[in-house]
């Protein structure tokens, strides 16, 4: 994938489809220590002990809908190939957290990307789950939580056009002042 963001929406659109009703995303970019992590965590079913290990084969896949499950494995290879790693902690029936860590500066690291993005499609996307999402840059953080954003709408829908230009700017706001430093 060209964006680390993509690695982002495919990790938490399994644990949605695994009945997830909050996910966690973590973007850490630490530069004085030359390492970017990504933490995506649910509530979901989680993985059973014996197929945490395959769940980084890409023939290998716990779906009945396809033979295939790319998404650990590609996470997983991009991560390797740039110096890092991945692991998986899942407890069968409480969730399931991914971490991949990366070489900041490595040649072959991919962008972080769009996370305003795919931030906006999770949301959209599936209005009845909880997200909460924190991007740091060298010590220095943005946080949106639905939750919270929910129990401010005064019966509005997180899914309201209005609402969504918020969140939308919110989080485009949030990841420029990152960006620029502030």
């Amino acid at each position: 994938m060209k964006e680390l963001s993509l690695h982002i929406l495919d990790v938490a659109e399994n644990g949605i489809s695994a009945g997830a009703d909050q996910v966690a995303i973590e973007v850490i970019e630490d530069r004085r220590q030359n390492r970017l992590t990504l933490v995506i965590a649910d509530n979901g079913r989680g993985i059973p002990m014996d197929q945490v290990d395959r769940a980084i084969d890409p023939f290998y896949t716990s779906r009945t809908t396809r033979r295939v499950g790319m998404g650990l494995s590609l996470l997983n290879a991009a991560a390797r190939q740039c110096d890092g790693h991945m692991w998986i902690d899942s407890d069968a029936g409480k969730g399931t957290r991914i971490t991949a860590e990366f070489v900041y500066d490595h040649i072959d690291r991919a962008p972080v990307g769009d996370m305003a993005a795919t931030m906006i499609s999770l949301i959209m996307g599936s209005p009845g789950i909880d997200f909460e999402y924190r991007h740091e840059v060298d010590g220095r953080e943005f946080v949106l939580n639905t939750r919270e954003v929910k129990s401010a709408l005064d019966g509005r829908q997180i899914n309201d056009p209005e609402v969504f230009q918020y969140i939308m700017e919110t989080l485009r706001t949030g990841e420029n002042r990152l960006r620029q430093g502030g």
